[in-house]
């Protein structure tokens, strides 16, 4: 019984060494672990790291609040204002369906009140209408209205006017088209909307972590993503042109 006890003591406190020491194979005693390694075996358990915890931390913040739905426009001006801004949804065509083309474009005025919407009826045959992303389906496009035609009536719209967006190199390059840097505000672009690291934020979490909105629940919507990018932009309008001010003072001294 006795031996049995001294057994039982030795195993517990092996198991409460095995804690905070190892082993050191040569003499076979246990040795004092340092409280760095202690601390980098439990960030490897965890699989997370303290830098990527800072990193999802703001996003956490927001899970636990509750979001809405993006606010309704508060006026029913639909005038084209100085500013607009647009969104594109795309198909996809050729081998898998990996090219994008357009399939419909929405813009909106400063008040957030559409000022053209279209459908359009791609030019190829579509391998892949992305519904689930899209929200592209064949009876939307069928009787859509030529690319040529949407391209230049979007190009008049946009002349001389500031065009607000998110990562809207994408939607230039389905419609064939440019605008001046100098008059695009591109949402995925603008420093104080990146991650800490410098990386651009999706439009679903800049809305919201900026506007408490939840935007792109499922299919997305060209209207309600160029309506979120043009509150972004309302927003922080003041401190946006400031720095495409100072932006623009500093290229002329140069």
């Amino acid at each position: 019984m006795k031996r049995e006890r001294e057994n039982a003591v030795e195993a517990a406190g092996s198991r409460k060494r095995s804690k905070f020491a190892s082993v050191d194979r040569s003499s076979g005693k246990a040795v004092a672990v340092s409280q760095n390694w202690m601390e980098l075996r439990s960030v490897g358990k965890l699989g997370i790291c303290a830098k990527k915890r800072k990193e999802i931390s703001i996003a956490s913040e927001k899970k636990e609040t509750t979001l809405q739905k993006l606010p309704e426009p508060s006026s029913t001006d639909s005038s084209v204002t100085k500013v607009l801004a647009m969104d594109c949804e795309m198909v996809g065509v050729g081998f898998e369906g990996k090219k994008s083309v357009l399939a419909r474009i929405s813009l909106v005025n400063e008040h957030g009140n559409i000022v053209y919407d279209e459908y359009v009826k791609p030019m190829e045959f579509v391998t892949d209408f992305r519904t689930h992303v899209s929200g592209i389906r064949y009876k939307d496009i069928k009787n859509g209205k030529a690319f040529a035609t949407v391209q230049q009536e979007v190009s008049d719209l946009l002349s001389g006017r500031i065009l607000v967006g998110h990562a809207l190199h994408y939607d230039f390059k389905v419609l064939l088209l440019n605008h001046p840097k100098a008059d695009t505000r591109d949402t995925s672009l603008y420093a104080p909307f990146r991650s800490e690291h410098g990386r651009p934020r999706s439009l679903q979490h800049l809305a919201a972590l900026f506007l408490d909105a939840k935007v792109q629940d499922g299919a997305h919507s060209s209207v309600e993503d160029a309506r979120s990018a043009m509150l972004l932009y309302q927003k922080f309008r003041s401190e946006w042109e400031k720095s495409v001010w100072k932006r623009h003072k500093k290229s002329v001294k140069q």
